[in-house]
């Protein structure tokens, strides 16, 4: 009976390997969703520069670094099942948020801006103030979605020491880790059709709800 519960444990380690995979996949796709988007759809209506997009980008990279600070230590302090849910719910809500940019930039600008097409039709001081307004929104999302995003990797880490003996933990870490490369190559396939079909509002929405998909099977299925 022992030796049957044993294996049993064995070979969930790899249905956790997959899950930790399928989480950095997710990662990689929700931070990517922005750069697929903005030229193409986000920019016409928002009146962006390369600057705008850049100061947006800037901001997410430094706050990303420094949520990495605490992030181990939230975990840590957490445990890993709700420190990897708390993480992985915040960088999911950041990603959602963003589809409510356009209606915030609306709401703000007040009369004359009710719609989508006001916004793009806007010009002079009119189009700056939108440019601005909606760079802050965005700019909040990023925020969060890196605040969660920096949870990703320390809490990978610890899962994969709490399941996996020493001979193993190299092999579950390459797995894991290639998520990164699987969401970086699955986003630019995926992310642009979506915004085409659907509106870069629905790309954000779609990519964002997968998190909370994992979400909700990482209750059930972790174990320590």
């Amino acid at each position: 009976m022992s030796q049957i519960k044993t294996n049993k444990m064995t070979n969930w380690r790899w249905v956790m390997c997959a899950m930790l995979f399928f989480a950095t996949t997710v990662n990689y796709m929700d931070r990517q969703v922005l750069s697929l988007t903005w030229k193409d759809f986000i920019s016409p209506e928002f009146h962006w520069t390369d600057e705008t997009y850049g100061t947006i980008t800037a901001v997410f990279s430094i706050f990303y670094a420094v949520a990495n600070l605490f992030a181990g230590k939230f975990v840590d302090f957490m445990g890993t099942k709700k420190g990897y849910l708390w993480a992985i719910v915040v960088w999911s809500l950041g990603a959602v948020l963003h589809a409510c940019c356009g209606l915030f930039t609306e709401t703000v600008m007040g009369s004359g801006f009710e719609s989508r097409a006001d916004l793009i039709r806007a010009t002079g001081d009119a189009a700056i103030m939108i440019s601005t307004i909606s760079m802050y929104a965005f700019l909040f999302c990023r925020s969060v979605l890196a605040l969660g995003e920096a949870g990703n990797f320390p809490a990978a880490i610890k899962v994969t020491a709490e399941y996996f003996p020493k001979k193993d933990r190299a092999f579950a870490t390459a797995i894991f880790n290639s998520g990164a490369s699987v969401g970086a190559l699955a986003a630019p396939a995926t992310i642009p059709l979506l915004a085409k079909a659907m509106g870069w509002e629905m790309a954000f929405i779609i990519i964002g709800a997968l998190g909370f998909i994992w979400a909700a099977i990482w209750v059930f299925v972790y174990d320590k």
